[in-house]
């Protein structure tokens, strides 16, 4: 299922994200390639929430920065919560 939601993705890039001017995310990486992350590591549903949750955060206020789906707080594996603690 995850490729339903890369396929949107890269749907997206090819018709209406030609339409941006390349250079113009504050984030890094791209919205489009974090999702693209997301959904090739967590599946369409919790990667889906999270890259919904990243075009939440892109907007005319935030400040960007370096932002990847590894260092992701919100579904940490068990591994990764306890790699944390020590």
């Amino acid at each position: 299922m995850r490729w339903v939601g890369i396929g949107l993705v890269q749907a997206w890039r090819h018709t209406l994200g030609l339409l941006t001017p390349p250079g113009t995310c504050k984030y890094h990486p791209s919205c489009s390639q974090y999702a693209l992350e997301a959904f090739r590591e967590l599946g369409l549903v919790r990667g889906g929430i999270l890259a919904g949750w990243r075009l939440l955060r892109c907007n005319p206020w935030s400040h960007g920065g370096v932002d990847h789906v590894r260092d992701r707080r919100l579904f940490r594996s068990r591994e990764d919560r306890g790699r944390l603690r020590t």
